[in-house]
């Protein structure tokens, strides 16, 4: 029989290693009840300046709930993970943090914005701009095998990990391949909204409380890098298109200088049309624009566009 299970808080950690302890250890069919913080461990609060995010303390990002070892699971099996549900706390935040993001010489200084999560399916970057309420996990994965050493919580790794992965919403069923005994699993970066590329680098990034059931899948397995998922119905679906979209599409050799020069394209368009600062359309299309190959089978150019839903607009 099925069992369910409360995750202390305590139980986390910031690396991916094979070598610890878990936190847990469960039967497959069993489902276990999460809290995680925000991606920083409470190095950032509502109210503080954006200097914060210019000196925070890298080893203590990313707390990951787990691990979870799963019996029964063994390497070569495929560890099937359901979203049962995904509650986020009541704040979230927004940044931009130097040197990293997909534009880090176009923004250097720290900026960072803070969302009440209390006010239901939306929540507002300006009165009349109110970004969907999507939860999601950013970071889910098994424990990879092969690493020397503990490895950051990002980029993602063989198991999959920083995945930020937007349509994992609730009611999806996420398969991953399992590569040391129990499986390993972990999750944590937990966004309340994110646009497909989460350009800034930030989603809102909040803290949650989730719920996963686990079961062991036999005689399937999954090749390393990758992942699979199913989705409940309408999960795809745009976020509306009542009202449409804006759209910047940008051509070139270079699929990452094309995400790059489309999002600029949409920011300058937001602060010409829209009277947002840089700062804060930079944010928006992090949180609400997504990026998406266009084509790619052109003679080597390629095109590469950012969407963003009018319906944001009040």
């Amino acid at each position: 029989m099925s069992r369910e299970h409360t995750l202390d808080r305590a139980k986390i950690h910031h690396k991916w290693d094979k070598t610890l302890r878990p936190a847990i250890e469960i039967d497959s069919g069993d489902t276990v009840h999460c809290w995680t913080d925000e991606v920083t461990s409470s190095q950032v609060a509502p109210g503080d300046p954006a200097s914060k995010l210019g000196a925070l303390n890298f080893d203590l990002l990313y707390p990951l709930a787990g691990p979870i070892f799963v019996k029964g699971a063994t390497p070569g099996d495929v560890l099937e993970v359901e979203i049962l549900s995904l509650r986020p706390d009541r704040w979230g935040w927004t940044g931009i943090i130097p040197g990293l993001g997909l534009l880090p010489d176009d923004f250097t200084t720290p900026y960072i914005r803070y969302f009440d999560l209390t006010q239901g399916d939306t929540t507002a970057l300006r009165d009349d701009i109110h970004i969907p309420v999507e939860p999601f996990l950013g970071t889910m994965g098994n424990a990879p095998d092969d690493a020397s050493e503990p490895l950051f919580a990002l980029p993602p790794h063989k198991g999959a990990g920083n995945i930020d992965t937007r349509h994992l919403t609730a009611g999806t069923r996420l398969y991953l391949p399992v590569f040391v005994e129990g499986a390993m699993f972990s999750a944590g970066d937990a966004h309340a909204a994110q646009g497909d590329g989460e350009v800034c680098v930030t989603g809102i990034e909040c803290p949650m409380f989730f719920s996963l059931r686990f079961n062991v899948v036999k005689g399937r397995s999954l090749k390393p890098w990758t992942y699979h998922f199913v989705t409940p119905p309408g999960a795809l679906q745009p976020r509306s298109d009542d009202k449409g979209y804006y759209v910047a599409t940008s051509l070139g050799p270079d699929l990452h200088a094309n995400a790059q020069n489309a999002v600029r394209e949409l920011i300058a368009w937001l602060g010409a049309e829209k009277g947002l600062s840089p700062e804060d359309a930079y944010v928006l299309c992090s949180l609400a624009a997504d990026l998406k190959i266009s084509q790619i089978v052109d003679a080597g150019i390629y095109g590469v566009s950012a969407y963003l839903a009018l319906s944001v607009f009040r």
